[in-house]
């Protein structure tokens, strides 16, 4: 028995239809790497149906159109064993995705035209927005973590922006309409026409890496550099080893720039010399990200998104990608881990391991790598456990205690990227480079008495500013400057 296969449009969701003769299997789906599709089957004998919506909610949120990437159709018949697809769909476009099946695999890509995805293509949209006659919008268009998702402190100025300039219009660069974006801001693929026209019109970007592919600023367009981070490892200019090429990128970059925005006086003079951004503005204002944390809600909303009761424990695993490879280092057995802590385990991989990673799972592990906000993993966990990771300095404006495990300190202090000080000296918590260590150091509920000193010098260093009114200060400022009008 074989099962066929087309695609149908004529709904709100676009699924996936399945058809056979015989009996109906016991189940369908669609099988990726940061999605999975269950079908619902209809069928009484004879011949089957299996309709898999091209969509997914996750973590109680809205359903959205599948990520892209490439997902195996499984179908399991009533005997228990598998029913091949071997239909094939030719690539068709829906208004929110791009489809294509072949040998049990469903390709799923952004609804851009194919016509638009090559260099020419580009390039002829390049030249159509960037030199369009008339005005700038009275917008602001945003991207966080190059479209990956929503978040960071682009997110919480997008929050503030909106509560006290309604009439701005939002725009939200996504990689994919899987990506949620803010209540009220408009979606944007990247690539197509509507983001290349958004990014050449919008009054104010407001951006938290590298705008990446080419981009000219029109006369009276603002960029604001909020950055994702402050910095432990050596960013840009100081990268270990002298690459010229790299080097100019860094400062075609920077020039993009015209303010940024800083965590704490450290983090302003470490950018300003990493990006040669000297005579330009840097307000040191906080991370808005970080208002949240100091919020009253205590992640109550976000545990039961999770499905995390209010009195379990949980840990928050959250390492920085690294250099020399594309997945999430794998160092840590988060299910062990699990067992051994009786904890509940969050595992967030880096924005830049989304794509090509995979879900973790395990009893009592949840990967929140896609989740759509970072800062509001940081409300919910008990305890942290991170490497090298900026998230260590925003994670202490919350007063809860951080584990570090660094497997690999030397390998990645010597020769992958370096730091700017000395962790081992300054660690505001346990510095553990096995398991073991890690599972005794995470018995203490609280900071540990030797490192409670620590902890208070490094709160002073670095989150002075994290006050709970970061986005407000920054908001001000850009209306205050006509960066956009109310």
């Amino acid at each position: 028995m074989t099962a066929t296969a087309r695609i149908d449009d004529s709904g709100a969701t676009p699924a996936l239809v399945l058809s056979g003769s015989g009996a109906r299997p016991q189940a369908a789906m669609l099988d990726g790497r940061r999605a999975r599709v269950d079908g619902s089957l209809t069928g009484r004998g004879v011949t089957w149906t299996a309709r898999l919506p091209l969509a997914a909610s996750r973590w109680s949120g809205p359903l959205l159109p599948l990520p892209s990437g490439d997902y195996v159709v499984r179908v399991t018949g009533a005997d228990g064993e598998p029913v091949p697809v071997d239909a094939t769909i030719d690539e068709t476009m829906t208004p929110t995705l791009r489809v294509r099946l072949d040998d049990g695999v469903l390709h799923v890509a952004p609804p851009i035209d194919p016509a638009y995805e090559s260099g020419e293509g580009q390039a002829a949209l390049e030249r159509r927005y960037a030199n369009r006659p008339g005005g700038l919008e009275n917008a602001v268009f945003f991207e966080s973590f190059y479209g990956r998702n929503a978040s960071c402190n682009p997110r919480a100025i997008d929050r503030e922006l909106a509560r006290v300039a309604p009439g701005v219009t939002r725009y939200w660069s996504v990689v994919d309409l899987s990506v949620e974006v803010p209540d009220g801001a408009v979606p944007v693929v990247e690539g197509s026409p509507q983001w290349w026209r958004a990014r050449g019109e919008a009054r104010l970007l407001v951006v938290n890496d590298w705008l990446r592919r080419r981009y000219e600023r029109r006369p009276g367009q603002v960029v604001l550099q909020t950055w994702h981070g402050t910095p432990l490892k050596r960013l840009a200019l100081h990268r270990p080893g002298f690459d010229p090429r790299r080097a100019l990128a860094v400062l075609r970059e920077s020039r993009r720039w015209d303010v940024l925005l800083a965590q704490n006086p450290y983090g302003e003079r470490i950018m300003r010399k990493a990006y040669a951004f000297l005579r330009r503005p840097v307000w040191v204002e906080g991370y808005p990200r970080n208002d949240v944390l100091k919020g009253a809600d205590g992640g109550a909303a976000t545990r039961a998104a999770l499905g995390i009761g209010a009195d379990e424990r949980v840990v928050l695993y959250a390492p920085t990608w690294r250099d020399d490879r594309d997945e999430m280092i794998d160092d840590l057995d988060p299910a062990r881990l699990a067992a051994d802590t009786g904890a509940i385990v969050l595992v967030r991989g880096h924005s830049r391991t989304i794509l090509p990673g995979r879900d973790a799972h395990g009893a009592r592990v949840l990967d929140v790598t896609a989740y759509p906000d970072m800062s509001d993993l940081l409300v919910v966990a008990d305890a942290l456990v991170t490497d090298y990771s900026s998230v260590m300095f925003d994670f202490t404006a919350t007063g809860k205690p951080i584990f570090f495990f660094a497997p690999d300190l030397a390998h990645y202090r010597e020769q992958l990227r370096g730091f700017y000080f000395d962790l081992v000296a300054h660690a505001p918590g346990p510095l553990t480079t096995t398991q073991a260590e890690l599972t005794e150091a995470l018995a203490s509920d609280g900071i540990p008495a030797a490192y409670v000193d620590r902890y208070a010098d490094w709160r002073a260093r670095f989150n002075l500013r994290d006050d709970g009114h970061a986005a407000e200060r920054v908001v001000a400022r850009i209306l205050d400057q006509g960066f956009v009008d109310r």
